[in-house]
């Protein structure tokens, strides 16, 4: 078992490469937690605008705060926008795709109709309206379920169509011929079949809604009193730090939000690769 997966796994190079840029910044963080006085990411709490020495490695910022623990900080809470609204997104699609593609009739018209309008709009206008309206300011977790509220318009048309093409295979016309429930063959039958291309736009649903939260806080329509990697940026644009010299203010965000999009980006050219029986024969 093990010798195949590593087989696979030099087969596969593109899933490998995603899963060590993640495991850096999983290692990042867990480490970060145990050596770094995360307390120090809170304003005030360092002397100001410090480029990086031994005491502060990663400098600080104009609000004296150690940029290195408003990394180990932030990090985790930008990934955590990213995940809810990532599986928010991939949950209410698949749910929408499966049903509006083997049941079809009007319930079918109706899904599809509102998903071609919602694509047609341009997202980050409704996400920003969305962030705008909200009066009291955001909280993380309010700022996943604002990325949710248009993340599974994209799942829901891919999933349909992939599931339109396995309706009409023998083994599913079997099950139903055999008096299976349509919620059964939903989930026992079209469901295992599409795993891996389910993993695969969770992992792409991920990425967008990270970009589309790291959009809005750069916009300043995030949680303000959070240190995630999009208020840091946010706070290097509001300090004019490009034109002021201080660049390692802006470079460890822009460090990590790339490893972050790079795994991601790997992650899901792998089980793309994974999920598609071309590509998969091809590996």
């Amino acid at each position: 078992m093990l010798a195949a997966g590593l087989r696979y796994a030099r087969r596969n190079v593109s899933l490998v490469v995603g899963a060590v840029f993640l495991l850096i910044l999983v290692l990042f963080v867990g480490l970060g937690h145990l050596f770094v006085n995360t307390s120090r990411s809170r304003p005030l709490s360092v002397p100001a605008l410090r480029p990086p020495s031994w005491e502060n490695p990663f400098g600080t910022d104009r609000q004296g705060r150690d940029l290195l623990a408003v990394m180990v900080a932030g990090t985790p809470l930008t990934l955590r926008i990213g995940f809810v609204a990532g599986f928010l997104g991939v949950g209410l699609g698949s749910l929408l795709g499966f049903v509006s593609a083997y049941y079809r009739g009007k319930l079918d018209t109706v899904i599809r109709g509102i998903v071609d309008i919602g694509l047609t709009v341009p997202g980050l206008l409704v996400l920003i309206i969305i962030a705008v309206s909200i009066k009291e300011g955001l909280t993380v977790d309010q700022m996943a379920i604002v990325v949710a509220s248009l993340a599974w318009l994209n799942p829901t048309r891919t999933i349909r169509a992939q599931v339109l093409s396995l309706r009409e295979r023998a083994y599913v016309e079997v099950a139903r011929l055999s008096g299976m429930s349509g919620p059964a063959i939903i989930v026992k039958e079209l469901m295992p079949n599409l795993l891996p291309y389910l993993a695969a736009t969770l992992v792409n649903s991920v990425s967008n809604a990270i970009l589309a939260s790291v959009g809005l806080e750069v916009l300043g329509l995030g949680p303000i009193d959070a240190p995630t990697l999009g208020m840091t940026l946010y706070w290097v644009n509001y300090n004019a730090a490009l034109i002021n010299g201080w660049w390692w203010w802006w470079v460890a965000p822009i460090a990590i939000i790339l490893i972050v999009f790079l795994g991601l980006f790997f992650l899901t050219v792998g089980l793309d690769e994974l999920a598609n029986p071309r590509l998969r024969s091809a590996v």
